[in-house]
């Protein structure tokens, strides 16, 4: 495993972080600015003056925090990043339903897909959903798939993905998203369900996979009640997913941290533990302010390919 290999995100046309600083961030997404509390901003903040432009600050109160806004801010509005296409959102637990960290690996699944649909065919008899000379594309897991901007960019780029997520809400408005980009509806398949109890099914029903995307929360719950506790839970998790994906050269996993608290190291040595022979990289995501050459943590990432 390669250590330290940190992805920088960089402005794109709908997003930009504006500014950081004093526990706070500013961010632009499309025409909407806001403000939001950032444990990592232990720094000064470098433009004060753009801090004025925002729409809307979360402020942090005895219990959640809610949005203050300064001016009109629409319920949903729509993003995109290439020709993806997305609707953002003022969430109450801060978060606008994009993490535009993760652009450096929405670039990594679509040139790894699109090189994907390149490789030879697999052993007569496996799955026809998978790499192929004849197969349309790859067969792609995305478990915590959130509003799934990782699935849009996978079915675009060719992949048949299965899309797993314990809330209905946030299942709901990724299909929405996969609807505004008008991704062909057998493209992608939409599973309400814990992410740990649909993986041991698949396992039973000796499903693979091609490539296999997560990003795990620290503490959840299953559709059905199921307590997910990071520290207990993913290395379990890791084990079954090493039995669903294709053993065949080209395969792919992407796992995300996100305020987990942990290092990307012990997050690649968990992998390492269920997947033995693989190499990959692992490191911190960042976000590079725009104009300036500072960047600010916002997660962590391990990815392999066989």
């Amino acid at each position: 495993m390669q250590y330290d290999q940190h992805l920088v995100a960089k402005p794109w046309s709908d997003y930009e972080l504006l500014d950081s600083g004093e526990n706070m961030k500013l961010e632009r997404f499309g025409d909407v600015v806001v403000a939001r509390p950032e444990t990592q901003a232990l720094w000064s903040t470098r433009r004060p003056e753009l801090w004025q432009t925002a729409h809307a600050v979360f402020a942090s109160g005895d219990k959640r925090g809610a949005w203050q806004t300064t001016a009109p801010v629409p319920e949903t509005w729509p993003l995109g990043w290439r020709d993806v296409r997305f609707t953002a959102r003022l969430t109450g637990f801060k978060h606008t339903g994009i993490f535009p960290e993760q652009e450096p690996n929405w670039e990594w699944l679509s040139a790894r897909l699109g090189h994907a649909r390149k490789q030879p065919g697999r052993p007569e008899g496996g799955d026809p959903r998978t790499f192929s000379q004849h197969a349309p594309g790859a067969n792609v897991l995305n478990l915590f798939g959130y509003t799934g901007i990782a699935s849009l960019v996978a079915a675009q780029a060719g992949a048949f993905v299965t899309h797993v997520d314990a809330s209905k809400q946030s299942l709901d408005w990724a299909h929405d998203n996969a609807r505004l980009s008008q991704i062909p509806e057998d493209r992608i398949r939409w599973i309400l369900d814990d992410a740990l109890a649909f993986v041991k099914r698949e396992v039973r029903r000796g499903a693979i996979y091609d490539g296999i995307i997560l990003d795990p929360p620290a503490f959840g719950r299953g559709a059905k009640g199921e307590a997910w506790k990071i520290e207990e839970s993913l290395a379990a998790l890791l084990r079954e997913l090493a039995k669903i994906l294709a053993p065949m050269s080209g395969s792919f996993m992407l796992l995300n941290g996100y305020a987990a608290g942990y290092a990307a190291r012990s997050f690649a040595q968990a992998v390492e533990s269920a997947f033995p022979s693989v190499e990959g990289e692992c490191g911190e995501l960042l976000i590079r302010e725009s104009g300036s050459s500072r960047t600010l943590p916002a997660g962590i990432y391990v990815r392999f390919v066989r």
